[in-house]
This record gives structure tokens, C-alpha cells and sequence, in this order.
């Protein structure tokens, strides 16, 4: 008779625990610890959260302060052949004045050990549409340009572990859309892919998986959906920009979920306005017209001002 133990789950791809580090009297990263595995995750947080820190140290390129990190198991600082299983995007543009973007990515694949760099780098430039035979040196590209030469060149070892530092930055729309769509494909592939941005929109894309960290802590963690929940357990603060702002104002007072209504004086040619603090911005979207009409009142503005990524730190940290 064959018996079998317990099914044990996968160990995790990127593992991170009680993870510090600190410059001085400066905590960049505050005992950070949370485990990942295939697939998209973005690591969201505003510039100066300690995103870049944390990478840096995920990469094994400098050591946490105190805490452990494991990338497919091993340490990347003393596990030096894991490093050529992990690709990287750095947030930095240095890049060698000499090279194309051929020799520049082919150069990343003889020093990660690639069987083929030549073929490598055509592929992996290919992947992020630009041309391999463009003769011009990588320093006279644009930024954009430059963001799509270093994911080539992160993708060229065909990784298993991807860490990208604010990839889209400069990238126009186009780009940005087909870079996201790249990210999707290869998490789907069972690579792991953490992509850290401050942008909630670009977030909201990557996918639903998310560290949010905040002043070098670890804020939250899980679905994002849930997380955007989170300020829904608050009051948002809408303003609404209208010709007859007192008549609106005390229209929408009276609405479910409206807990606060502020006037707003005119401003140069600048409306006056009304700013509405509701527990329910879903519900108050939806009927802020009907109200309008109501009183016979022109609707030209209605405007969050509390869901951006700022706000959802200061209301996480509060927590």
C-alpha cells in the first residue's frame, strides 16, 4: 500500500520577512513581510514610500539592515547564480554612451550567461517594439524610448522573476497599453512580476494584487478592490462647480450619505461651487444630475478630491 503525505503548497517566488533598512537615522523600509507568487503584482506607493529600497534589496543589490529575503528560495547576496533567473528595470536611465540598443541589450545577455545573446537581445527588443538594426546610440533616445530599452534588456535572460521600477514613466499611451498587456502575458506564463508605480490608474491595470506601502511600511496587502473599499469607510470629498451653488448646496444636503456640504466662493473666472463629503460617492454620482435639475441648476464640474493615491495612504496609515 503507497501512502502520501499532506499536498504542500508551492513555496512562494519572492518571500520577504521582518525585512528593514535604514540610512542613518533615515528608515527608508520598516519591517516589511509578505510572500508572492506567479503572476502580476504591483507594488504601489507614493515617490519616497521606500519602493525603490525595498527592490533594490529583492534584487540582492544591497543587503536589508535586519529580516530575511528569499527569491525561488534562496538569498539573491549570497546566492549569486539566482541572479540570472530575476530581471531588472531600475528606475535609474544610466545607460553605456558607446552602445545602440542592440549592443546595449545583447551586452545585458552575455553577462547574464545567455546561449545566444545575439538572438536573445532581437527578441527580447521585439517584445517591446523597437527595431534591433536603429543605429543611433541609446542616450539620444527619448524617454520613453530609453523605459522600452530597459525592459528588453530586463527580459533578455527570459527570467523568472521580474522587478520593474516604474516602468511606464514617459511611455505614451500606445506604449503604455501594449507594456501593461506584455506585463499580463508573462505573469501569466507562471513568472512572477512585480511592478511598482505611484499612479492608481496604471495600478488599476496591472491587476488586482497589490502592496501598498506607505512611509516605508507595508499598509496593506491583497486584492485591490478591497483596498479601494477601504476608502469607502471614509467620507470622500466631491466638488461640484454649478451657477446657482447655494440653491445646489441645499438641495444635496438633504441626501443619503451626504454627511457635510462646504460653499466655495468664486475664484477669478473661476465658478463658485459646492464641496460634498458623502459616504456613498457611487450613489452621489449617480443622482448629483437630478439633484442639479432639481434646482433648475448648470452642472460643470464634479470632481473627486480625495481619491488619489495620496489620500488612500493618509487614510491607510491612519488605520
Amino acid at each position: 500500500m503507497t501512502t502520501t503525505g499532506p499536498v504542500l503548497p508551492p513555496e512562494p517566488m519572492v518571500a520577504v520577512d521582518g525585512v528593514s533598512k535604514w540610512f542613518g537615522d533615515v528608515v527608508a523600509v520598516s519591517d516589511v513581510t509578505f510572500s508572492i507568487g506567479p503572476g502580476v503584482t504591483a507594488l504601489l506607493g507614493p515617490n519616497g514610500a521606500g519602493k525603490s529600497t525595498l527592490l533594490r534589496m529583492l534584487c540582492g543589490l544591497t543587503p536589508p539592515a535586519r529580516g530575511e529575503v528569499r527569491i525561488l528560495g534562496v538569498d539573491p547576496r549570497t546566492n549569486l547564480a539566482v541572479r540570472s533567473r530575476i530581471g531588472i528595470v531600475p528606475q535609474q536611465e544610466a545607460m553605456f554612451e558607446a552602445l545602440d540598443a542592440f549592443g546595449f541589450v545583447r551586452l545585458a545577455g552575455i553577462l547574464h550567461g545567455v546561449a545566444d545573446p545575439d538572438a536573445a537581445a532581437r527578441g527580447a527588443l521585439g517584445l517591446v517594439e523597437l527595431d534591433p538594426d536603429e543605429p543611433r546610440k541609446v542616450t539620444t533616445y527619448s524617454k520613453g524610448m530609453k523605459q522600452r530599452v530597459k525592459v528588453a534588456q530586463a527580459l533578455v535572460n527570459d527570467p523568472e522573476v521580474l522587478f520593474l521600477d516604474e516602468p511606464l514613466t514617459g511611455l505614451d499611451p500606445r506604449q503604455r497599453n501594449h507594456l501593461i498587456d506584455l506585463f499580463a502575458r508573462l505573469g501569466a506564463q507562471g513568472r512572477c512580476v512585480l511592478v511598482s508605480s505611484h499612479v492608481l490608474d496604471e495600478v488599476e491595470r496591472f491587476g488586482s494584487r497589490v502592496l501598498v506601502v506607505a512611509q516605508g511600511r507595508l499598509a496593506a496587502t491583497g486584492d485591490f478592490r478591497a483596498i479601494r473599499d477601504l476608502m469607502d469607510d471614509h467620507p470622500h470629498r466631491i466638488r461640484v462647480r454649478t451657477d446657482r451653488p447655494r440653491a445646489l448646496a441645499v438641495e444635496l444636503v438633504a441626501k443619503p450619505g451626504v454627511t457635510a456640504v462646504e460653499l466655495e466662493p468664486p475664484s477669478g473666472t473661476r465658478a463658485g461651487g459646492v464641496v460634498v463629503e458623502t459616504t456613498d460617492a457611487g450613489a452621489f454620482r449617480r443622482s448629483v444630475a437630478r439633484s442639479a435639475c432639481t434646482v433648475h441648476a448648470a452642472l460643470w464640474e464634479v470632481t473627486p478630491l480625495d481619491d488619489d493615491l495620496d489620500s488612500v495612504f493618509r487614510y491607510l496609515v491612519q488605520q
